[in-house]
């Protein structure tokens, strides 16, 4: 059987959702195909279930650190695992499936495949053509390490870690990036020891230095035994134990493995070389999203399959980027990708934001660092009233780097409790390309910890 819709999206997950909600904003027909759960993997296994898991954890923290507020034993683990649960939607994607045909998408359940030009297959042998686009958004996997013996072992990856409802003895946790740490935490709040074996000299390596060093001493006031530039050779199981042996001779033994050695784009399956294109590779786009390297103008992708900025919520802006273009063009327009447009995800670029959900929490955007002699960092520890009066002991500390030539804030991140809600602010700046000598007149509300702002100012000379 065949169908015809003006826009195909390989892919039901957020991203996806976005690429085919925008186009039928725009007066396309547009089906969306998902062989998982609708929904996808931000839904069930990542971004929701991991941070319903870790703020009842945080929220314990926080409230000890307050003297007064009366908090007495540690964390029902039942009721936890209850309410991930509930945010997972009990792994039904029957909500989301009513969603998207109340937004007028179409969602088709299969495995689908590029088999021509605006063509895909669905693996029952229904055939969609799409009159003018065809969107891939089939987001990422677990990249597994070549480690002698994983094959072997039965190991947990972030599916299971966020999903698991019984607590491990020991869990022993491979990586140290946004993963691997924030389930280390969790699960050792959770009552597991837990021991994170980083490759390199702290974990977060692509933050700021301060950052790692900050959420490896969180992780260490938690238990977590933390093995820095500790490279792991090999891998067996040993009495129904997993033993983990590292390069500087020690051994380690879980009940448990978590392997969260990053991902990689999930292109290996989805009909890439009928188009020239090779299968398991990232897709390059430009900001508009259509895909280099195919003839015409009809194959376009967005999110983590992209490589360009592996991220939830960068995906979904680059998704509405790409149904803006797609539904333009259908109109007969001819959109430009001027930066900052509708029609470009200038801010991949230039301002990615990113979370991560630890105690301390990370919050950045922009550069983590100076990257030329035009940029100026400044560097605080967050020391305010407001911090202050946010818990006993607050620390934190916050950088911001400047563009000296024009004036405006290139970057900013901060690490400490509860800062997760200052990242707007610095994106606004950044995106806005506020002037500093103006930013200075947004006068933060006392006593919050955002009178970080002024101290930071302050710091650079104004």
């Amino acid at each position: 059987m065949t169908e015809t819709f003006d826009v195909v999206v390989i892919g039901g997950g957020p991203v996806g959702e976005n690429a085919a909600g925008r186009a039928v904003r725009g007066g396309l027909s547009t089906a969306l195909v998902e062989h998982e759960r609708f929904g996808g993997e931000c839904s069930y296994w990542a971004c929701m279930p991991s941070k319903a898991l870790l703020r009842p954890g945080n929220l314990l923290a926080a409230a000890r650190r307050v003297p007064g507020a009366g908090v007495t034993g540690g964390l029902d683990t039942d009721a936890v695992f209850a309410r991930r649960d509930a945010f997972a939607a009990h792994w039904d994607d029957g909500g989301q499936v009513d969603w998207a045909r109340g937004a007028g998408i179409e969602p088709v359940r299969g495995h689908g495949r590029i088999t021509g030009e605006r063509e895909v297959t669905i693996d029952d042998g229904r055939v969609l053509r799409a009159t003018h686009a065809v969107v891939v958004c089939t987001g990422s996997v677990p990249n597994m390490p070549r480690l002698d013996g994983l094959a072997d072992v039965p190991v947990w990856t972030s599916r299971d870690a966020t999903a698991a409802s019984e607590v491990p003895g020991r869990l022993a946790v491979l990586g140290g990036g946004v993963v691997g740490v924030e389930m280390a935490q969790a699960w050792a709040r959770l009552g597991a020891t837990v021991d994170l074996i980083v490759s390199g000299a702290r974990p977060l390596p692509r933050l700021a230095g301060f950052v790692g060093d900050a959420v490896a001493e969180g992780l260490r006031e938690d238990g977590v035994r933390v093995h820095l530039e500790a490279d792991a050779e090999r891998v067996s199981t040993v009495d129904g134990s997993v033993r983990i042996g590292l390069a500087d001779g020690r051994e380690l033994a879980a009940d448990r493995l978590l392997v969260a050695t990053g991902r990689r784009p999930a292109t290996d399956d989805i009909g890439l070389g009928i188009v020239g294109l090779d299968p398991g590779a990232a897709l390059i786009v430009d900001d508009s999203g259509m895909v280099s390297g195919v003839d015409g103008d009809w194959l376009y992708a967005a999110g983590d399959v992209t490589g360009r900025a592996p991220l939830t919520h960068q995906g979904k802006y680059a998704a509405r980027v790409v149904g803006d273009v797609v539904a333009a063009k259908a109109r007969g327009e001819r959109p430009v990708a001027a930066p900052w447009s509708r029609f470009a995800a200038t801010a991949d670029h230039h301002a990615v934001t990113q979370v991560v959900f630890t105690d301390p929490e990370v919050a950045s955007v922009g550069l983590p660092a100076a990257e030329s002699e035009r940029h100026r960092v400044v560097d605080l520890d967050i020391a305010v009233a407001g911090s202050a009066l946010h818990a006993d002991g607050y620390s934190g500390r916050a950088r911001m780097v400047v563009d000296t030539e024009r004036e405006v804030l290139a970057g900013v991140t901060f690490v400490g409790q509860d800062v997760a809600e200052l990242l707007h602010s610095a994106t606004v700046a950044v995106v806005g390309e506020v002037p500093l000598h103006r930013l200075w007149h947004a006068v933060p509300a006392f006593p919050t910890i955002s009178e970080v702002w002024l101290r930071l100012l302050e710091e650079y000379g104004l």
